[in-house]
């Protein structure tokens, strides 16, 4: 069987009696999930706040808005890996009410209640019944899709791809920060990015992170949280494939911490996406070229700070 990628959004709301809101399905199999966070898979090109804001809505009844990213989960099942973005959300209108489909109805739910009955991974987290772990001994698969190039009946239309990555907004104690050059032939060469990529089959975000930054620096990092969530889509994306895709991208933005720095070096096999590495002092940095995400980390940590 073919492992394969998705990713998810979900909400988590409590009410004033601390009760959290969520969703139970009939699943399939004796020992399947029946407790779930209202949300759901992210379509491709769907910004994960709009997504969870869809779902919820088809999945409660309720209208919500998106307070803030408050952590993102990997699960696999199935041999299907899912990179699922967990928001704190708040109701700001509708009426609860069963979804439209047939296997699920939402309700408050007291958290002693669901104490001992099955729920997904996710919503375990978010009870604080687990702490999600990588999976051990799985084989490498990367999420970067590597399809044919389009037969002649298809090169009308454009394929698809959608991943997942968890990048590092990286300093250390002098306040230096660590950024990766992405290499020719990659979107966006010759820009400074932030270290990081894409998650590994069966492989947290928190740990594929602190391998990328391993990877792409030599440099070991601690990461201290998430900053926040972002996606873009580039419709004509071309990279080492050679022709265009329409990509989609979900990054999870963490801040880390290198406690020991050293030399900022490459480490990954040559070919890769990223050319070279440096620490580099915090106000020398708005004079480069930057990526995207190197962008998007900078204007969150200022609306943070």
């Amino acid at each position: 069987m073919q492992s394969k990628f998705r990713i998810a959004a979900y909400g988590v709301v409590w009410d004033s009696q601390g009760r959290i809101l969520l969703t139970h399905g009939r699943g399939r199999g004796k020992n399947a999930p029946t407790w779930l966070l209202p949300g759901g898979r992210v379509e491709h090109g769907e910004n994960p706040r709009d997504s969870v804001v869809r779902t919820c809505a088809e999945s409660t009844g309720l209208t919500v808005e998106v307070a803030q990213a408050r952590d993102v989960i990997s699960t696999v099942s199935h041999d299907v890996h899912t990179n699922a973005v967990v928001f704190d959300v708040n109701i700001v209108g509708g009426s609860l009410a069963p979804s439209s489909g047939v296997s699920t109805k939402a309700s408050w739910v007291d958290p002693v209640q669901v104490e001992t009955a099955n729920t997904t991974e996710i919503a375990a987290a978010v009870l604080g019944r687990i702490v999600p772990q990588s999976l051990p001994g799985r084989e490498k698969i990367e999420q970067r899709p590597r399809p044919r190039p389009p037969s002649k009946a298809k090169r009308g239309r454009l394929q698809r791809g959608q991943r997942f990555g968890a990048y590092g907004f990286t300093t250390d104690s002098a306040g230096r920060v660590l950024l990766a050059r992405i290499s020719e032939g990659y979107p966006g060469a010759g820009c400074w990015h932030l270290p990081g990529g894409g998650v590994d089959f069966g492989e947290q975000p928190v740990d594929a992170l602190v391998r990328e930054i391993a990877e792409e620096t030599g440099q070991m990092a601690q990461i201290e949280g998430l900053m926040d969530v972002t996606s873009f889509r580039h419709r004509r994306a071309v990279g080492p494939e050679g022709y265009p895709l329409d990509w989609h991208g979900v990054r999870a933005i963490y801040r880390a911490h290198v406690e020991d720095p050293s030399e900022a070096r490459v480490v990954e096999t040559a070919g890769g996406s990223t050319s070279e590495s440096r620490w580099w002092d915090s106000g020398d940095v708005a004079g480069l070229k930057v990526s995207a995400a190197l962008g998007d980390a900078l204007r969150i940590a200022k609306d943070m700070a």
